[in-house]
This record gives C-alpha cells, sequence and structure tokens, in this order.
C-alpha cells in the first residue's frame, strides 16, 4: 500500500448511501469509489463538455420537450 495523507470528510447519510450503492464487492473503499467517479468525469472530450453545458443552459431556458410530446411528434 503507497504511504500517503489522509483526512477525513464530512458526508451526508443520503451520499453513504449512494456511494454504499456503488460497490462493487463489500470491501471496497470509498476512496476508491471516489477516485472512479472523478476519473469517469476526468475523460470526457472538451467537445462533451461543451455539449452537456449547452443542454444545461437549454434546460435552464425550458427548452425541453416532454416524452409524451416526443412520442407524438414520432408517430408513437
Amino acid at each position: 500500500m503507497i504511504d500517503m495523507e489522509t483526512t477525513t470528510i464530512q458526508v451526508s447519510k443520503d451520499l453513504i448511501g449512494a456511494l454504499k450503492n456503488r460497490k462493487m464487492y463489500d470491501k471496497e473503499s470509498y476512496e476508491d469509489i471516489i477516485w472512479d467517479l472523478l476519473e469517469d468525469s476526468m475523460e470526457l472530450s472538451e467537445d462533451t463538455k461543451k455539449d452537456i453545458e449547452k443542454s444545461e443552459r437549454e434546460i435552464k431556458a425550458g427548452k425541453t420537450y416532454s416524452l409524451e410530446q416526443v412520442k407524438k411528434k414520432a408517430g408513437i
């Protein structure tokens, strides 16, 4: 094991529950889960990040369609 400094962080019971649900095996540490989550977000390309930001702006502006509207337009 690598010798590293550690610290304690305060998290809500809801977050602990969410982290527990992400465990792939019983002895997986919360640190491993958090690193995996960080790694997932670091892998996004710049184009993907821009697309996400654009989508967030569109959602805030109310430029969305309900599932029923999409079904109707698709003729479903």
